[in-house]
């Protein structure tokens, strides 16, 4: 078997959905994002990456905090509507139920399983992109998401987003068991 050389701005695994919320003009607004993951333990530190022009950005900037919020597959509509649409042209505020934590001014989503409180850590121009890093000051989730003092992927029923087919897709089979599996390997 050969390998074949292909375009090297290809995205070929299942993305993480999530809803940002910032206000913007003093009115909470929310978009999805896929190019988003956590980048540092302690302290946390999450990555997005926003279009330069995205109304949600402009929030993110002046107010210096936004949300994550992680979806379930019961949200998949709203969720796609939020990254149709621009707060520009539309409240979408209206669609969710809007809850604040310890900052005051990043709107999270009440139906989210988890949302993340994120204060700005840093932002960087890219070419095409703002990358913003944030720390999460604060995590909110309710017990049934959990198992034990752990969130439970399963129970939090969360979706992914893929390219070049651009489709939502559940999150499949556990594999292994991670940090585990690999003791069992002999050469």
């Amino acid at each position: 078997m050969s390998k074949i050389k292909i375009k090297p701005n290809i995205s070929p695994f299942p993305m993480p959905v999530a809803i940002i919320g910032a206000l913007v003009n003093d009115r909470p607004n929310f978009m999805t994002v896929a190019w988003f993951n956590r980048l540092n333990g302690k302290p946390p530190i999450w990555g997005i990456a926003f279009g330069k022009k995205q109304y949600t950005l402009e929030g993110i900037k002046e107010n210096k905090n936004f949300s994550i919020n992680i979806p379930n597959v019961n949200l998949v509509k709203k969720v796609d509507y939020c990254g149709i649409v621009s707060g520009r042209k539309v409240d979408k505020s209206k669609l969710f139920n809007i809850f604040y934590g310890e900052l005051e001014s990043a709107p999270m989503v009440q139906e989210c399983p988890l949302s993340l409180e994120c204060q700005v850590y840093e932002i960087i121009e890219l070419p095409g992109i703002t990358l913003i890093l944030g720390e999460v000051i604060a995590a909110y989730t309710e017990k049934q998401y959990m198992s034990g003092e752990k969130l439970d992927s399963k129970k939090i029923n969360p979706f992914t987003f893929s390219q070049p087919d651009n489709k939502y897709w559940t999150l499949g089979d556990m594999v292994a068991d991670a940090f585990s599996i690999g003791k069992d390997f002999k050469k």
